[in-house]
């Protein structure tokens, strides 16, 4: 079959910009797995210790949640049929939302399919023309997103230094607009730090904002019974708050959640675009999502070894040259710099059975590539000591 002249310009011009990443060591390439998520991973014939996975408490290949899913398949089929607004929202859904929504102490919650469509239905939602937008600078590329749709509703948009109180404060107080939206990362998912929460819902309260939270790599994790960083910090659950959750990460499922006011939420309902235009989970995800969520409340255990595992990895890598980021949280990132040199280190580690991922701009700024090390309470004392040995070694 013979190409046009047409199908030639186009495909030179994408293959030129493909070219242009691989030079510049940017390229990304997708592994497949032989295994279901663990520790362990079987990786074209090879098993590696996974430090690559979100799946912060080991839940992803737990046989009961696993069970719960077959079970849900068998009563209630393999899909939902339509979006929740339609045909689509079956009982196992709504049990969900009740859970989730008594989980997090808000009442009321609204599960999405995944928590890049929970963050597009929210900030452009809440904000359009008149109102404001404030969104820290290192937020996660789907906050971005919906930050820049509320733009084009006609919102204004502005991004403050990275946990920066005091600028964040100074453009609050310089704003005119008539409803005001603050829009955080609780934990970073590139950094591993934490959003100063109290700080922010203090001055949410002051400039009368809503305080949009996404607790991703939070949720499960930290806090009382794993209910997240709101929990994490002893916050209220506001009527300005909007906690946004996703439930493939420590939940070891997938999805996500918005939890908050009744009002909040019902308009959420009505007018967040990316719910009422997509077709609903399966309910049998959240049949082994209710199952999850109990693990998660009874998973103190789990985080207690999760925590051991990050302060012995911690601990472990105090003097290495590289520049291990401050980090109390599952996500250990250890700064190399240059492209090609993280994509080295993590080449080396790989052939010594270790899965570390190497991330690289636009994900993160240009000259701190990095080595992103993801703790989790299925790693034993010998897992992480073999990565600080190899590291030291490597390094």
């Amino acid at each position: 079959m013979t190409t046009s002249p047409l199908e030639d310009r186009l495909s030179a011009k994408l293959a030129a910009q493909l070219q242009e990443l691989e030079t510049a060591g940017l390229t990304r390439r997708r592994r497949v797995l032989d295994s279901p998520c663990g520790r362990l991973a079987n990786v074209d014939g090879k098993e590696v210790l996974n430090f690559a996975s979100n799946d912060y408490l080991g839940l992803a290949g737990n046989a009961d949640i696993a069970q719960a899913l077959a079970d849900g398949a068998m009563r209630w089929g393999a899909g939902s049929g339509a979006s929740h607004l339609v045909s689509g929202h079956l009982a196992p859904h709504e049990a969900l939302e009740k859970e989730i929504a008594a989980f997090t102490g808000f009442p009321r919650a609204l599960t999405f399919s995944t928590g890049y469509l929970a963050n597009l239905a929210v900030t452009p939602t809440l904000a359009g023309r008149g109102d404001a937008v404030f969104a820290d600078k290192l937020n996660h590329a789907s906050l971005i997103d919906a930050m820049q749709q509320a733009k084009a509703n006609g919102a204004d948009v502005q991004r403050y230094p990275h946990n920066d109180m005091a600028a964040l404060e100074k453009m609050l107080a310089a704003s005119p607009a008539a409803h005001k939206v603050i829009v955080t990362d609780a934990v970073f998912s590139m950094d591993g730090d934490l959003a100063p929460l109290p700080l922010l819902f203090t001055l949410a309260e002051r400039y009368d904002a809503w305080l949009v939270i996404d607790d991703a790599h939070g949720f499960g994790v930290l806090g009382r019974q794993g209910k997240g960083s709101l929990g994490h910090f002893n916050l209220p659950a506001s009527p300005r708050i909007l906690l946004m959750g996703t439930l493939g990460k420590a939940a070891g499922v997938g999805g996500a959640f918005v939890a908050g006011s009744e009002t909040a939420i019902e308009y959420l309902l009505q007018k967040g675009r990316s719910y009422i235009f997509t077709t609903a989970q399966p309910p049998a995800i959240a049949c082994a999502l209710s199952k999850s969520l109990q693990l998660i409340k009874d998973g103190d255990a789990l985080r207690a070894n999760l925590m051991a595992r990050i302060g012995q990895l911690r601990d472990g890598l105090a003097d290495l040259p590289l520049k291990l980021l401050a980090s109390a949280t599952a996500i250990q990132p250890l700064i190399v710099g240059d492209n090609e040199a993280a994509v080295a280190l993590a080449k080396a580690l790989w052939e010594r059975g270790l899965w570390v991922p190497a991330i690289r701009p636009p994900t993160v700024p240009p000259g701190t590539a990095r080595l992103r090390i993801s703790v989790s309470a299925a790693h034993t004392e010998a897992d992480v000591t073999r990565l600080v040995t190899a590291l030291k070694e490597l390094s």
